[in-house]
């Protein structure tokens, strides 16, 4: 009984930490998420935030990858419907890191301060 009840716990603080860290994502790509413009003067603000958002994101994307590619149980066979949410996890990630990054883009050349040679 204890051995089970030890087994859920950690399986719900592993749960419980990829929601924090997920949270704290969210709250670092916020302002990008909603803001129309952006001022030279808070840019370094929303580049460091962003940056550490993104970088969040590769090293959960990284992680999944892991697990989809090398599980850690060799000798079983993975559930289809885990294989399945895993790779649907995979593409979500991708694309949101696609977007976050785009969305930079489009806010330094909507600033209107860059000097594209073309």
């Amino acid at each position: 009984m204890g051995r089970a009840k030890a087994s859920r716990f950690k399986r719900g603080t592993r749960i419980g930490f990829i929601l924090v860290l997920w949270i704290i994502t969210a709250w670092l790509l916020y302002p990008l998420i909603t803001l129309d413009s952006i001022d030279m003067k808070s840019a370094k603000e929303y580049l460091y935030r962003a940056s550490a958002g993104i970088a969040i994101m590769l090293i959960m994307f990284g992680k999944t990858i892991f697990d989809l590619l090398f599980p850690q149980t060799i000798s079983q066979r993975k559930a289809l419907w885990s294989t399945t949410f895993l790779i649907l996890y995979c593409v979500a990630i991708v694309c949101g890191i696609l977007f976050m990054v785009s969305r930079m883009i489009v806010l330094y050349l909507k600033s209107g301060n860059s000097n594209l040679p073309f």
